[in-house]
């Protein structure tokens, strides 16, 4: 039974949110409305040691524990659809991270209309390619949500052929694995998702695609290799679109041999360890205790 606050969450969700991409002109509007601030919030530059360069023209925020930290490390995605910026609630969940003593690496990637998957990668490559110049593979988790979950996994399958290790582990909330989300479970689902819908999710995808077949595993990949990754852990709600798909990577993982675990929390909604209800703060804790702990 998800608790009060959850189901509050996703009242409100239902009111604000959905209706944005409700229809692919409603979705095309907002991709094409200006960005907003990607600048780190003052509450952590205050509490933490943070500093922004430039990585292949785009910025990557560095945010540091003050005392030195653990020696793990952290590359984070964040999601929006690849056409929304990072949000406070990301922030938070970092701020989380350096209070824990992880070093925490923020590529904050182009965003579509203006950027396409295709300078995500390189320069998400590079970022960690520098980052482990300083920290060791087994001491770095890559992780992401939505958006940012699909091109952590997507970027993962991409290392071997970058000629760079594996992380110690992939941590994914609620990833986007399919741009087209073409799955078969998915209208039944959607009224049930009081955040996401179809249309105006697919809409930001082809954008990000920018042309390319988006069925392609940097784009969806859950159709990219499974073996051969780092340890997974998942996150996903019963009420969201990207359900369906987790659990088909679960099964593909299972078959290709992966080390996969995947938590599915009732009633809970689309990133929900981003979220402040009791199943959110719950799961964030368990993954900012298993990222530190190493």
């Amino acid at each position: 039974m998800p608790s009060l606050q959850m189901r509050a969450i996703s009242v409100v969700l239902r009111l604000t949110r959905k209706p944005r991409t409700a229809t692919v002109e409603r979705a095309q509007r907002r991709i094409a409305a200006p960005k907003g601030s990607a600048a780190p919030p003052k509450a952590l530059l205050q509490r933490h040691g943070v500093r922004t360069r430039t990585v292949q023209g785009f910025p990557c925020t560095t945010v540091a524990p003050r005392d030195g930290g653990t020696g793990r490390a952290v590359v984070y995605l964040h999601g929006g659809s690849y056409t929304g910026e990072i949000a406070p609630q990301h922030w938070a969940l970092i701020s989380k991270l350096a209070d824990a003593g992880v070093r925490v690496e923020v590529p904050l990637y182009g965003l579509a209309p203006q950027h396409t998957y295709r300078e995500a990668y390189p320069f998400v490559t590079e970022v960690y390619r520098e980052l482990l110049a300083e920290v060791d593979a087994s001491a770095v988790t890559v992780a992401g949500d939505s958006a940012g979950g699909g091109l952590a996994l997507g970027f993962a399958q991409t290392l071997a052929a970058a000629g760079l290790p594996q992380p110690r582990k992939l941590v994914l909330l609620s990833p986007w694995l399919d741009l087209t989300l073409s799955h078969p479970d998915l209208p039944a689902l959607e009224p049930r998702d009081p955040w996401l819908n179809i249309d105006g999710t697919v809409e930001a995808g082809k954008v990000w695609a920018g042309g390319d077949d988006p069925t392609q595993p940097r784009l969806s990949p859950i159709n990219g290799p499974l073996d051969g990754l780092a340890p997974m852990d998942v996150y996903v709600g019963t009420r969201e679109l990207c359900l369906p798909d987790v659990l088909l990577l679960q099964e593909r993982g299972a078959a290709a041999g992966a080390a996969l675990e995947v938590t599915v929390c009732p009633g809970a909604v689309h990133v929900y360890p981003l979220v402040p209800a009791p199943e959110g703060r719950a799961a964030a804790r368990r993954i900012v205790e298993e990222i530190a702990r190493g």
